[in-house]
């Protein structure tokens, strides 16, 4: 969430950064008023509080001096009926600002380049270069076909559409991007885990998928538990509500999990083929670092993801998203993007963001330095998507028969 102090003592710049990432002015406006009503509210409860004070210290008075009490009395009693009523109203104006809070994106760092959405993105460079072929390189979805790799009628009869079926050397090459992601991972320094791939409510809050994108989410029937849509939530929450030693410091941790997601903005979007699945596998990576440490920690989550796709030979290209583009909790994002040759354009395989303090204050996650309780900062990327990452091997290790190479690292896990 943020920070809602930094936003009223300093409401125009503050609104000039979400202005940035695309809130309108109306909401902005809207947040003012609940501000000053809050305050209002708090105002005149104080006051009340103040008066019922000053009238309590009368009875010893009127006692020593031998007055009647009873109308002292009568007026104590209604200014505490008085307070009760102050206090549901500014419990009722502190929960309106909280509930306009909780939708509200986190601020973009300054540095995030001005831009309404993914065309204004700005490319910072471009890792190998991508293949030459003299042939005619096919997309994914004929290549599947043609070696029986991906089972498209079946995933759809099984569930519905955006879901598909991994057969023979496609499904094992799923399971050794898995073992290979999190092997890279774990050399890195990151911690394996595995988590629960259902939370409930409380932990999507807290990491800002709920309440906005409800929407987007499988939720189970009478259940306050949804399918996640990224182990981001899990491995972030994890530290929920928890007070950490500041030598614990950065903590790195990375998991496989499936993740489900409704793409109920999508409409349209990527129908054919594998790139935009209701289900699909992820490596994830998260840090929860000091504000200090967290610039390193994201350039060196980067550098990891961009590793992998370097290791397994595939070209690709570093990109800032500009401040309309940029996700609901992220400050800063870099998206790393894949050459598809069959698509003949780069598509997004790993987003990788840092959310300054926005998700820690949502799940209260700190840690203690010499006098006080700090805030974290928790990131977060993938390393990578996996459905995506064989997809690109497909197109990029295609041969004109049709047939596809296996990458050199993965032969050991194949």
């Amino acid at each position: 969430m943020i920070d809602l102090k930094y936003l009223q003592k300093n409401f125009e710049e503050a609104s000039a950064k979400l202005v940035k990432k695309g809130v309108n002015q109306e909401t902005l406006e809207n947040l003012k008023i609940l501000f000053a009503t809050l305050k209002e509210a708090n105002a005149h409860l104080e006051e009340a509080k103040a008066e019922q004070n000053r009238m309590s210290k009368l009875f010893g008075e009127y006692k020593r001096e031998g007055k009647d009490i009873v109308e002292l009395k009568a007026k104590v009693d209604a200014k505490k009926e008085q307070i009760v009523g102050l206090q549901a109203t500014a419990r009722e104006a502190e929960e309106a600002l909280q509930t306009v809070a909780l939708a509200m994106p986190n601020f973009p760092d300054d540095s995030v380049p001005i831009g309404a959405n993914e065309e204004d993105n700005v490319e910072l460079r471009k890792v190998l270069e991508p293949r030459i072929f003299d042939f005619e390189p096919k997309e994914h979805w004929a290549l599947a076909e043609m070696n029986g790799w991906i089972d498209f009628e079946r995933g759809v009869k099984l569930a519905k559409s955006r879901f598909s079926v991994l057969r023979g050397d496609a499904a094992r090459m799923e399971r050794a991007l898995i073992n290979f992601f999190l092997d890279v991972n774990r050399q890195k320094g990151f911690e394996e885990v595995c988590v629960p791939f259902i939370n409930n409510a409380a932990m999507l809050q807290g990491t800002g998928q709920l309440p906005k994108f409800e929407d987007d989410l499988f939720k189970i029937d009478n259940e306050d538990l949804y399918l996640i849509p990224t182990a981001e939530v899990p491995l972030t929450n994890l530290y929920n509500d928890e007070i950490l030693a500041a030598k614990e410091l950065p903590i790195l941790l990375t998991g496989y999990t499936p993740c489900f997601r409704k793409e109920a903005g999508s409409a349209g979007r990527d129908t054919r083929g594998m790139i935009r699945q209701h289900q699909f596998d992820k490596v994830e990576m998260v840090a929860l670092s000091t504000p200090e440490q967290s610039d390193e920690v994201f350039q060196m989550m980067i550098e990891n993801a961009s590793d992998i796709l370097t290791q397994l030979g595939l070209p690709h290209r570093v990109v800032e998203l500009c401040g309309g583009d940029l996700g609901f909790s992220a400050a800063t994002t870099i998206d790393l993007e894949v050459w598809l040759p069959g698509q003949n354009k780069y598509r997004e395989i790993s987003s990788i963001s840092n959310t300054r303090d926005f998700q820690a204050r949502r799940a209260k996650i700190r840690y203690k330095d010499e006098k006080n309780n700090v805030l974290v900062h928790t990131l977060n990327g993938s390393a990578l998507a996996v459905g995506r990452t064989l997809i690109a091997i497909m197109e990029n290790y295609q041969n004109e028969d049709g047939s596809i190479e296996i990458p050199e690292v993965l032969k050991k896990y194949m």
